[in-house]
This record gives structure tokens, sequence and C-alpha cells, in this order.
């Protein structure tokens, strides 16, 4: 059995971790006119923290920021929050 260092086996499984950057509320109506190059409004500014997600519950918060040398484009968080084991940030 290949365990972690800290002996649980369960280190090596992966998780999905979704990165929330906003929400957006439009009326149906609005939602249904929406065409190609169109702009939907999100709940936040640009150099708002962005929220990290397991399943349905917050584990962290963080900034977005651009990769650079060889990944430069790619997004990344930088952690700035990170909830304890008790899920409390």
């Amino acid at each position: 059995m290949n365990d972690t260092a800290d002996g649980n086996p369960f280190g090596q499984v992966p998780i999905e971790i979704v990165i929330s950057v906003g929400k957006a509320r439009p009326r149906i109506r609005d939602l249904l006119k929406l065409q190609r190059d169109a702009v939907l409004p999100l709940d936040r500014r640009v150099d708002d923290l962005v929220e990290l997600y397991v399943g349905d519950r917050l584990i962290a918060r963080g900034e977005l920021q651009e990769m650079e040398g060889d990944q430069a484009g790619q997004l990344a968080v930088r952690l700035t929050e990170v909830a304890n084991l008790r899920g409390e940030l």
C-alpha cells in the first residue's frame, strides 16, 4: 500500500476544487436574450477575493493572479485565508 508521509491512504486521492469569482442574477427574459459577446455583470470587482469550494464547503479565499514563465497566461489563486479543520475561515 502506498501511503502518504502522514500515513493516510487517502492523501493521494484527487479532489475537485471549484473557484467562484462571483454570481450573476439576470432576469429570465434577459438571460434568453444573451448572445455571443454579451456581457453578464457579476456581483464582484476584479480585485475582490475569490472563494474556493470542495463540494458546497468553502475551504479558502484568495487572489487571482497570472502565472509567469513557462505557464504565462494561466490563472492561479494565491491563498489569503484557509479554513481550519472544522471548516471555519
